[in-house]
């Protein structure tokens, strides 16, 4: 199989975290609340993405701990999102459970490249 970003489960998921967020935060006027929570989404999948390519594993393993991090940011995000009534609480726990997904993702990967 080729190996290419689109076979991997972690950025497929976090593509669809980041198009959840977008659609939610859409009538949102909040734009520095807005931009944060969009930028800590697309970063997931871009550091998902640039370590991909990194070509080494010591780096891809950097990259997918900074999208780890980003995955933290928006699961707690997510709360303030509920909070100030942009998303529902069912929404809110729907994307965590994706964000949880992709946060085990992770984990696993970087224990199989260290290994």
């Amino acid at each position: 199989m080729e190996r290419c970003i689109e076979n991997l489960f972690i950025w497929n998921e976090s593509r669809k975290v980041v198009n959840r967020i977008y659609f939610i935060m859409q009538n949102c006027r909040d734009y520095g609340f807005r931009d944060q929570i969009q930028r800590a989404a697309v970063s997931i999948m871009n550091n998902i993405a640039e370590g991909f390519e990194s070509g080494t594993d010591a780096k891809f393993i950097y990259f997918l701990n900074i999208a780890k991090g980003s995955c933290s940011e928006v699961n707690s995000m997510l709360y303030l999102c509920e909070d100030f009534r942009y998303c529902s609480p069912n929404e809110r726990m729907k994307i965590q459970l994706q964000i949880k997904q992709i946060s085990i993702g992770i984990r696993k990967l970087v224990g199989s490249l260290r290994r």
